[in-house]
């Protein structure tokens, strides 16, 4: 069993940069692919980042593209998502979640691939 927890979030400016955390519990989860999502109030959570066990491939949903980074360091069980350039419309809450599958990365952007899910943390972007 793995437990997921965010953290990072908070209230910033358009233009603004935030950097969310997503600790995983357990030695398996440095062997779990990660995938950031991000549900805003009224809209269906939608993907936005992901990345494999190692580190090595990544995919992000165009909205994002250009401006977020995932990341993560195995040693310390952290994912991370580095947000730039944030835009009102980046607002929402934001999950983290663990596939521990090996789902090919270009599938990552389905939530059916993930078995583990965070709480989620708040990020809320003012114009």
């Amino acid at each position: 069993q793995v437990q997921l927890v965010e953290s990072g979030g908070g209230l910033v400016q358009a233009g603004g940069s935030l950097r969310l955390s997503c600790a995983g519990s357990g030695r398996t989860f440095s062997y779990y692919a990660v995938g950031w999502f991000r549900q805003a109030p009224g809209k269906e959570r939608e993907f936005a980042a992901a990345i494999s066990w190692s580190g090595g491939s990544t995919y992000y949903a165009d909205s994002v593209k250009g401006r977020f980074i995932i990341s993560r360091d195995n040693a310390k069980n952290t994912v991370y998502l580095q947000m730039n350039s944030l835009k009102p419309e980046d607002t929402a809450v934001y999950y983290c979640a663990a596939d521990s599958k090996f789902t090919p990365i270009w599938s990552l952007g389905n939530q059916i691939a993930y078995d583990y899910w965070g709480q989620g943390t708040q990020v809320t972007v003012s114009s």
